[in-house]
């Protein structure tokens, strides 16, 4: 059994909830622990990962949030910037699963956030799962 930790931007409360609910039922299916950490954007979620990880109490990751896109070009940066962190940190061998929605509009984002539906944030728990495993392996 692993230690998993979700860590969340909640600006979206209700797809947070989706979301997090689908990746907690990939977790604890598969019989691992899962606490959540909630941070007040997805700018800062590879950060608090970082730190996380530095502690040695968690074996995995999953990153969850919502980018929607607006009037500016801040969407642009905080989508990309949000995946080139976890990106980075999966580089160095954090098992992370990339739950961050970046969608045009709020449809889009209800359809992927719904574990009746798309379970996006299902399908980030099972790439943390799964990395973890190949983490292992490789060890």
């Amino acid at each position: 059994m692993a230690q998993f930790l979700i860590v969340e931007a909640r600006f979206y409360a209700h797809l947070n909830d989706q979301l997090i609910d689908g990746a907690r039922r990939a977790l604890e299916a598969k019989g691992h622990s899962v606490e959540v950490l909630t941070v007040p954007g997805a700018l800062e979620i590879p950060g608090a990962i970082a730190l996380a990880a530095e502690s040695g109490r968690y074996d995995g990751f999953v990153g969850i949030g919502a980018v929607i896109r607006g009037e500016t070009y801040h969407f642009e940066i905080v989508a990309g910037e949000s995946a080139r962190g976890i990106m980075a940190l999966t580089m160095d061998g954090i098992a992370i699963g990339n739950g961050i929605l970046t969608v045009e509009n709020e449809a889009q984002a209800q359809v992927r956030a719904d574990p009746a539906q798309k379970n996006k944030g299902g399908e980030a728990a099972e790439a943390a799962m799964a990395l973890l495993a190949l983490r292992d392996k490789f060890a």
